[in-house]
């Protein structure tokens, strides 16, 4: 029987949950008994259950089990799947034939140079364009981008975070144009620089200026853009750097309370700005894990604003963490790549019962490429399947009151507030990020799983269990060449046709404002930079040149290359790696000196988590290692390359840049005794023409780490023997 004590809390709660349920379910255009949906064995389904002891609701503080009452028996999920590739005019097409087939939000995917804040036309930035997204130079390419698109209805979400400034305000100008006023705008805006600094790494300046940028962007947002999310805190690429899922949740949780934080210091009303902060989640292959995940973030987010700033916050809507969540990256497979169809769609599953908001799935070829049709046409259909045909959507969070469930999520939230309340001794995020023990907590955590693969420990089926060499799917090889010609085409004509007076004045404003000491967040101050940054826009002022002017005044970031050396050995089985520390004890006693690597990242790609596990781990098996800054020519690199007299380049690529960048490598060390190889995402059609330029040898996703180090130590062997026998003639 329950108590009379849990009874009265049962009865307390579920008269909370109807009063929201109800008015959710009117704002849907529907009654809350309506909702209730009946099986074709005639079985009842009501829109949410309670047990006797459930303190919690869905709609209700601190929102464990959902952000809203209904959640997806009123409403499903926004399916908002990330895409730009090659040109705007191509992403417009992509974009504009998937909202013809079901999608409801649409998600821009940035090329690199553009997210560094280099205009096409920039020496360092033309063996990345177009390649990882489509470049936006000019408030044209987005005119083009959206063209035949009502941006007073699609809802836009857009990934950029370093050159954040100018392609907000070429948006809203490029709606401007075509009539859609900014407080009409609906969508997001990432803005989320504090993790670039530990993981994703398109930043462009210092922490401090980034962060002024991101408070100004959350005023002006408020005051212009009320129907626009102004941030959304990224754990997601927490998770594809390495990241557990503690750690996930406690540095995006913390990456939020900063932001709150600074927001406050500028006097914006944190109601609005909190309100209008959305976040973003990973869902790997740890199924229960990670439905567990998203339940404590709402709860650890709503608790933890409370008692922060619950002395100003008066807005219910103000705690409730809305959440975008995607399908794992790193979990996809470049062996038997059909398997990763069904590895989407549990993670989608798992995102669906942790409550996301709106969802993206992943295509099963993307450890190979940018998606092929085919293959997005799967990845969006797997979530219509979810809500069309699973009945999923019938009961909010199905998982309330499961003994095994709420115990995951409880011991989730212990980890977690662990992990806070370490950040909080050391001054809060934007102090941990700088101090890099952020950055270091999720290489170690990265360098853990690699030996656990590696070893077999971790289940990976076709790579590490029941493999196969079957990789026969066709990818999406986007011709550079043609992508920027038509790039330099286009902005060329702006530059020809423009005001060059009217830019360099707005230039000259936005660097006024930037060297400004004082808070310029709120929405009515006209040296609020979003505010600059519009003007410039206006005037057709580019990408770049808006970047640049931000560079005169903050300067740059250069980040120092970091490894978490003695992880990789730590978490390997005892004894495996002996053999080859062997071999590399062999190789100093003949030649004098360790077998030597650089390991280089080339280009605009700074996805580092496979270079730095790399490096990490060739250092505990015996290798010198140096590693290489990031955003390096491929001159740079054969300089360095040159300047440490290393055995071996190797080079990491994750977004395409090699077919261009790594041939110039190659020129660069021609005559000299270094081989050059290449890892990360490189398709089976681009290594012929590697071979072919000089590249000693490629390794692809799932490749361990004792296999690339046994082709490192024989291609050191080979160069030494070379300069051996160059001595001796």
């Amino acid at each position: 029987m329950r108590s009379a004590r849990a009874l009265r809390r049962c009865l307390t709660t579920t008269k909370d949950w109807r009063a929201v349920a109800e008015r959710e379910a009117k704002k849907a255009g529907t009654t809350l008994d309506a909702l209730t949906s009946t099986t074709k064995e005639s079985l009842e389904i009501q829109p949410c259950y309670f047990g006797a002891d459930d303190e919690a609701a869905p709609g209700v503080f601190p929102y464990r089990r959902g952000a809203y009452a209904t959640m997806y028996a009123a409403k499903p999920w926004t399916v908002r799947q990330y895409a730009g590739f090659s040109s705007a005019e191509e992403s417009n097409a992509f974009y504009r034939n998937a909202v013809r087939e079901g999608q409801q939000g649409l998600s821009v995917a940035f090329d690199l140079p553009s997210h560094r804040g280099y205009d096409s036309d920039h020496p360092r930035a033309q063996g990345d364009v177009g390649l990882a997204g489509v470049p936006v130079d000019t408030v044209e390419d987005f005119r083009t981008l959206f063209d035949g698109i009502d941006l007073g209805k699609m809802s836009v979400s857009m990934t950029m975070n370093g050159a954040v400034l100018p392609t907000l305000a070429m948006f809203i100008v490029a709606a401007e144009e075509s009539g859609v006023s900014p407080e009409r705008l609906k969508g997001t805006i990432q803005n989320d620089i504090l993790k670039e600094f530990m993981v994703r790494n398109t930043y462009i300046y210092p922490p401090g200026p980034s962060l002024r940028a991101t408070v100004d962007i959350m005023g002006f947002c408020a005051g212009h853009l009320p129907k626009f999310h102004s941030l959304s805190v990224s754990g997601y690429h927490m998770h594809e750097a390495g990241a557990d899922a503690a750690t996930e949740l406690a540095f995006t949780i913390a990456d939020g309370l900063e932001y709150v934080r600074v927001a406050r210091e500028a006097s914006l009303d944190l109601d609005a700005v909190c309100s209008r902060l959305s976040f973003f989640f990973a869902m790997g292959m740890d199924h229960h894990v990670e439905i567990a995940k998203l339940r404590a973030a709402r709860q650890l987010w709503a608790e933890e604003l409370k008692k922060r700033h619950g002395d100003v916050l008066t807005s219910e809507k103000a705690f409730v963490l809305r959440t975008h969540v995607q399908t794992s990256g790193y979990s996809l497979t470049a062996q038997d790549p059909l398997n990763n169809v069904a590895r989407t769609a549990l993670e989608a599953l798992a995102a669906v019962h942790g409550g996301a908001q709106s969802l993206h799935t992943n295509s099963y070829d993307e450890a190979l490429a940018l998606p092929s049709d085919g293959a997005a046409r799967v990845a969006r259909d797997t979530q219509l399947l979810l809500q069309k045909e699973s009945g999923v959507c019938r009961v909010a969070d199905p998982w309330g009151g499961s003994f095994f469930m709420e115990a995951l999520t409880d011991e989730l939230l212990v980890k977690a507030r662990e992990i806070l309340a370490a950040v909080d001794v050391t001054g809060g995020m934007l102090e941990h990020v700088q101090s890099g023990e952020a950055k270091r907590r999720i290489e170690a955590c990265a360098a853990r799983t690699q030996a656990r693969v590696d070893s077999g420990e971790d289940i990976v089926v076709g790579v590490n269990d029941r493999t196969s060499s079957s990789s026969d799917v066709d990818v999406r090889i986007v011709d550079n060449s043609k992508a920027l010609a038509k790039q330099l085409a286009r902005l060329q004509k702006v530059r020809e046709t423009r005001d060059s007076k009217r830019c360099a004045e707005a230039l000259d404003a936005l660097r006024r404002s930037a060297a400004l000491e004082r808070s310029t967040a709120s929405f009515a101050d006209e040296d609020n930079l979003v505010a600059r940054a519009i003007e410039c826009a206006r005037v057709r002022c580019t990408l770049g040149e808006m970047s640049d002017a931000l560079r005169d005044v903050w300067g740059e970031h250069h980040a120092l290359p970091t490894a978490a050396v003695g992880s990789y050995a730590a978490a390997a089985p005892d004894g495996s790696l002996d053999a080859l520390r062997e071999e590399c004890l062999q190789f100093e006693e003949r030649e004098g000196r360790r077998p030597k690597v650089l390991i280089a990242k080339v280009g605009m790609d700074g996805h580092d988590r496979g270079a730095n596990v790399v490096a990490a781990g060739l250092v505990d098996l015996g290798f010198e290692v140096v590693s290489g800054p990031l955003f390096a020519t491929p001159e740079e690199v054969a300089a360095m390359a040159l300047e440490h007299e290393v055995h071996v380049v190797g080079v990491s690529t994750m977004a395409a840049g090699h077919r261009v960048l790594v041939p110039r490598v190659v020129e660069a060390l021609r005559g000299a005794p270094i081989a050059v190889v290449v890892g990360g995402v490189v398709p089976e059609s681009d290594r012929a023409a590697l071979h072919a330029a000089g590249v000693a040898a490629v390794f692809g996703p799932g490749s361990t780490l004792p296999d690339v180090a046994r082709v490192l130590l024989k291609e050191c062997e080979s160069e030494r023997e070379a300069v051996a026998a160059a001595v001796e003639y």
